[in-house]
């Protein structure tokens, strides 16, 4: 760093993104990323005309997109938010409602805890269950927010939605973040508990059961005055947060025939997933149940980070956190079905060595 970089920032730990290889030659279950490509209407809503209009700025409003979500999940455009990818929604979320602290577990995505560090939050940091699982009672009636990851990552493991209504309705006095990355895997949206509840903000993202990792996009739902909060942070930023590609693909992916093509590959994505996860049971792997599009895997006889690089070697990329209580966990997105038995060889191959 240099000398002129502010005293606030010098000791942040910032996120590590997984590996993204220049190359093609890894099988790459490291990321989360979606198998399959867009819906073939997503793919249709880029042409010769719209990358022509590249040389206009998008629209700030976002809203043909915003319109599309709110009659896709049936709530109003006050109460959608949309940004670039998840992550600046959870970005601007930790600015504006965390004043007085947040809570989230100590096993969870990344960025809760850089983001805490950005503002200088107050961080109260509850441990997950023997079993990695979020224990409701531990978020009742907390004197701050809190992030929940529903499904969680790395774990995979979800909560109730009447679990994550009872955390929300004991807190009436701080806004809950629900985040949703994986929720379309398996997992109980709370989108329909925004109507009832003026202190939830539901979290989601186009990178995982949309397919859209590279468009960067993401979007919130909530009470309208919480979405009032957010677009304060984004005009008092970047206005044009989203460019006019990103906003074309993402209403394309919410027309009824995107909806039957995701349908359809997410069916599949699950269907895979619960067939690795018992061939690997069955090689005495330990693998915990999983409502997310990958799995939590700890290998027999062989730490997880050796099983990570092992696995490198043999050119399949899943991954590795160092964490004390996940050093011997591998967490493994699910591919195609072709993807997942390469995997399934490698692994009962190193588990033989």
């Amino acid at each position: 760093m240099s000398r002129f970089l502010a005293k606030k920032y010098r000791t942040l730990d910032a996120y590590v993104p997984g590996e993204q290889p220049r190359d093609k030659r890894y099988i790459k279950l490291n990321t989360n990323e979606f198998p399959y490509p867009p819906a073939p209407d997503v793919i249709a809503a880029v042409n010769a005309d719209v990358l022509s209009d590249l040389r206009l700025y998008s629209d700030p409003t976002a809203k043909a997109l915003k319109d599309a979500l709110a009659s896709y999940y049936g709530v109003g455009t006050e109460n959608v938010f949309v940004s670039n990818g998840s992550d600046e929604s959870l970005n601007f979320a930790f600015a504006c409602f965390f004043e007085d602290g947040v809570a989230f577990a100590d096993l969870t995505y990344g960025f809760y805890s850089v983001f805490a560090d950005l503002y200088g939050i107050d961080a109260k940091i509850i441990p997950l269950d023997e079993d990695f699982s979020i224990v409701p009672e531990d978020y009742l009636g907390l004197d701050r927010g809190a992030v929940i990851a529903n499904p969680n990552a790395p774990t995979g493991k979800a909560l109730p939605l009447s679990e994550i209504e009872r955390i929300v309705a004991s807190n009436p006095e701080h806004v809950i973040v629900v985040d949703e990355a994986y929720v379309d895997f398996g997992g109980e949206s709370a989108i329909p508990l925004t109507k009832k509840y003026d202190n939830l903000l539901v979290c989601a993202t186009y990178s995982k059961s949309r397919g859209m990792a590279g468009a960067r996009l993401g979007y919130a739902i909530g009470n309208a005055e919480l979405i009032t909060d957010l677009e304060l942070m984004k005009y008092s930023t970047n206005p044009y947060n989203l460019d006019s590609l990103a906003l074309r693909m993402g209403a394309a992916a919410l027309t009824d025939s995107s909806k039957a093509y995701y349908a359809e590959k997410v069916s599949e994505v699950i269907k895979v997933r619960e067939e690795t996860s018992e061939k690997l049971a069955a090689l005495g792997a330990t693998v915990l149940p999983s409502k997310a599009n990958f799995i939590f895997v700890k290998i027999p006889d062989i730490s997880g980070g050796e099983a990570y690089k092992k696995l490198r070697d043999r050119g399949i990329l899943v991954r590795h956190f160092s964490k004390e209580r996940i050093s011997d966990y591998l967490r493994i997105s699910i591919g195609t079905a072709s993807d997942m038995e390469a995997l399934v060889n490698a692994l009962a191959e190193i588990i033989k060595e």
